[in-house]
């Protein structure tokens, strides 16, 4: 047997280093075995093989809380789309030849043939949006939609097409029912405009740009912006106001609240706005669709005036000019520019410069307020109106007259 005086000095220390290592290892099994809970928190410790549950399949969240798949936008366009229609229009255009070129001298002097005589007729197309309001095929739209038309065609999502019929249009409200021969057809679900209030989600569903079946979503920016304001002054309207997008083709298309009711008949863009859009209240519509159904004129009352909301600002100015009638500088109501010859009116009495503050004994403050009560008014009954003239005050009995008739 050899010496341990015969190994080699580096083997002595490997040997030594190894015996270490496995007497440190067996210290911490130890320790571990004595005492397991002083190391690792007891969650965390396994005291055997069936400590620990492991399931065969993969768990079952069936029970949990439903996550909703699509939002409410998607809800109220599934509920409403299918009743949204496209209205393609055909419209014969009459166009009167430029009576220059049927002078017998430039026809003698450059020859009957060098100027070809220009079409006397066209065709002009046109396209809007529209929703179905009756199962048996009542569509409401805007009135500039299918005015005039000659040809109205109606095409459903689903793609079939149909033959319209107008059945009533009026300008006034930019109004217009459209029937269609169907039977158990998609219906949009009417709302209240009256419920609508600033801030509440709008959903416009129309047919832009030749674009079908088009979403774009926004809020109520604005109500009651009035048609004065809008631009357009010769319609007797209040508009929803919406950021929502509206583009040309939408008019007649609904505008939808959250819960997929139609709030309004999307309408009146102008050209120079900037992301704003503008709807006729569903309860306007409500309140005439039927009497456009049966074919009948909406009455729509009229006293010849053209006006201005009269400020104490204003009232001012107009004093410090001495052609101008005198008015107190507190004064508040609508100012009348321009009586028209011929109106209840100029029969009444009414004259440019008077000052109306009162309307069948309800204080009138603005031009809108004035044409309210009109709008309210009954044909040929006495309308009684405070005027101030100069620095009397007096009354006047005005009778309004059909605004059709006027025309």
């Amino acid at each position: 047997m050899a010496s341990s005086k015969g190994i080699h000095p580096a083997m002595q220390q490997v040997g030594t280093i190894a015996g270490t290592i496995l007497g440190s290892v067996a210290l911490t099994l130890g320790i571990l075995r004595i005492f397991p809970q002083s190391i690792f928190p007891q969650s965390r410790v396994v005291n055997s093989p069936t400590a620990v549950n492991i399931p065969a399949e993969p768990a079952n969240f069936s029970d949990s809380p439903a996550v909703p798949e699509h939002n409410f936008v998607a809800a109220a366009v599934a509920r409403v789309g299918p009743a949204v229609v496209r209205i393609d229009t055909e419209r014969t255009v009459t166009v009167n030849p430029n009576p220059f070129f049927d002078n017998p001298f430039f026809q003698d002097f450059f020859g009957r043939d060098v100027f070809p005589r220009l079409p006397q007729e066209f065709r002009q197309h046109g396209q809007g949006s529209g929703f179905i309001t009756d199962r048996n095929g009542l569509i409401l739209t805007n009135a500039h939609v299918v005015s005039g038309a000659t040809q109205v065609t109606v095409t459903l999502r689903d793609g079939r097409t149909f033959t319209g019929e107008v059945r009533g249009v009026d300008e006034p409200s930019d109004l217009a029912v459209v029937k269609i021969n169907g039977s158990n057809l998609p219906v949009a679900p009417l709302g209240r405009s009256a419920d609508v209030q600033v801030g509440d989600w709008a959903i416009a569903v129309g047919n832009p740009l030749g674009l079908d079946n088009t979403v774009t979503l926004g809020i109520i920016s604005t109500l009651n912006r009035t048609s004065s304001q809008v631009g357009i002054p010769d319609k007797r309207l209040d508009f929803l106001q919406t950021d929502a997008a509206i583009n040309p083709g939408n008019s007649g298309g609904p505008l939808l609240n959250q819960r997929g009711e139609v709030i309004g008949i999307n309408t009146a863009i102008r050209a120079d706005a900037q992301g704003i859009g503008f709807a006729i209240p569903i309860d306007k519509a409500k309140q005439i669709k039927d009497i456009l159904a049966r074919g009948e004129n909406v009455s729509h009352p009229y006293i010849g005036i053209r006006m201005v909301t009269l400020t104490p600002e204003i009232a001012k100015q107009l004093n410090q000019d001495p052609n101008s009638p005198i008015m107190a500088p507190e004064m508040n109501g609508v100012l009348v520019i321009q009586v028209l010859p011929d109106s209840p009116a100029a029969s009444g009495g009414i004259r440019q410069g008077d000052v109306i503050t009162e309307a069948n004994n309800q204080p009138i403050r603005t031009a809108e307020e004035l044409q309210d009560v009109v709008e309210g008014a009954r044909i040929n009954q006495p309308l009684r109106l405070k005027i101030h003239r100069g620095e009397q005050t007096r009354e006047i009995i005005v009778r309004p007259a059909e605004l059709q008739d006027a025309a």
